[in-house]
């Protein structure tokens, strides 16, 4: 009864928040939308690179790549001249793709091109490829997880829609992004965890210490921003976002910390409920400290595992950056305390600390669930959920 006490009205809450948030039509900075076409490129026909512009002062310009130098005859595959063939040039500033014969492209149509190009070359035409990757990632967990594994896929699905149909247009239309961020990762835990995982109390428990701990990483995010004196605008999409339309940087950070640590926080929660559920069926004689002492040294080797793969997948998104830091041969103080490298900072830590956190919460929650409801005269001892039943 005292978990449904929190979810009950956590649940209400989140339900008539999305209906007063949820947006009729999200704000935008007014833009010329750019008619795309498809196409195939039949041939291409390479010419000699131009001479390159001059690079960062006291460093030679790297020289043109010869691949990406010329024209490209393309089969328009949509649009209005659907069949026709047309000439596009190749695109050859930094970091444009190299194309070929055969390749399916993305072409913008340019009207009134002062150039005469009514055409340019702009991507490889890649949605069949995500198809066939996003159908062997689907295969792949219904072949693992059966029956569980086509409730996660259709926990995934509701996950995008209330990020794309929520969250998204919410911010875009003037609501706080911190306040969204908790909205959207609340509707999101209470629908997912359920769905994925089946109505028990287990995984109640799991809700409850994902609650307590998401809360918390909102508060210690808060404050290590402010501490830090961070606004959040570290890209160049936060800074197009404030001057375009209004939107706090430092809102949308927290909003993004508290979106990315769900993603790690119920993957622990449920990890530890229903480690602690195991550990009482398989000792019905263990109590709560006993219960809580063995679950907590699981939790713990969780943990020491999940921190090192937030630090990397951090890392890894942030390589670029470090990257220019380490040319540009800056002091190594200089580089940590850089607004893009503090803020990254402050996101893992905030995030850490959220989920050691959620192992002492959550485990002891579970263990007191489980060795009250042994102690409840009128059950039949000892009788848990089964956490196969839905396999």
């Amino acid at each position: 009864m005292a978990v449904l006490a929190v979810i009950v009205p956590v649940a209400i809450a989140t339900l008539l928040a999305m209906a007063l948030m949820w947006p009729d039509k999200p704000r935008s900075a007014a833009s010329e939308r750019l008619t795309e076409v498809t196409g195939t490129i039949l041939a291409i026909e390479l010419k000699p690179c131009p001479k390159a512009a001059p690079g960062i002062p006291g460093q030679e310009a790297p020289p043109a790549d010869p691949a990406r130098c010329g024209d490209a005859r393309v089969e328009l595959t949509s649009g209005g001249e659907k069949g026709r063939g047309v000439t596009a040039p190749l695109p050859s500033g930094p970091g444009t793709q190299t194309f070929k014969a055969g390749d399916d492209v993305i072409l913008i149509e340019v009207t009134d091109a002062p150039d005469g190009i009514p055409y340019q070359l702009s991507d490889h035409q890649r949605s069949n490829a995500l198809w066939i990757i996003g159908a062997a990632f689907a295969l792949a967990v219904v072949a693992f997880g059966r029956w569980r594994g086509v409730t996660a896929l259709v926990g995934l699905a509701i996950t995008f829609v209330l990020l794309l149909q929520f969250l998204i247009p919410a911010i875009l239309a003037g609501s706080p992004p911190l306040l969204a961020a908790i909205v959207c990762a609340a509707a999101i835990m209470l629908v997912v965890l359920y769905l994925t995982h089946g109505f028990s109390m287990t995984t109640s428990i799991a809700v409850v210490g994902t609650i307590a701990s998401l809360a918390l990483t909102g508060l210690l995010a808060t404050a290590a921003l402010d501490l830090a004196h961070l606004s959040g605008l570290t890209d160049e999409s936060a800074l197009n976002l404030d001057l375009s339309s209004g939107i706090n940087g430092q809102g949308l950070l927290l909003a993004a910390i508290i979106i990315g640590a769900l993603g790690v926080l119920d993957d622990v929660t449920v990890t530890q409920a229903y480690t602690v559920n195991e550990l009482a069926q398989a000792n019905p004689s263990y109590r709560f400290r006993q219960l809580y002492k063995a679950a907590a040294r699981v939790g713990r080797a969780h943990i020491a595992s999940v921190i090192n793969t937030i630090i990397l997948a951090y890392a890894g998104a942030s390589l670029p950056l470090l990257l220019l830091l380490s040319v540009s041969q800056q002091p190594l103080g200089d580089v940590l305390t850089a607004p893009a490298i503090a803020t990254e900072i402050v996101r893992s830590v905030a995030g850490t600390l959220g989920l050691i956190a959620a192992v002492p919460i959550t485990t002891a929650l579970a263990s007191l669930a489980l060795t009250r409801a042994d102690d409840e005269p009128a059950e039949t001892p000892h009788e848990h959920v089964d956490v196969d039943a839905f396999a």
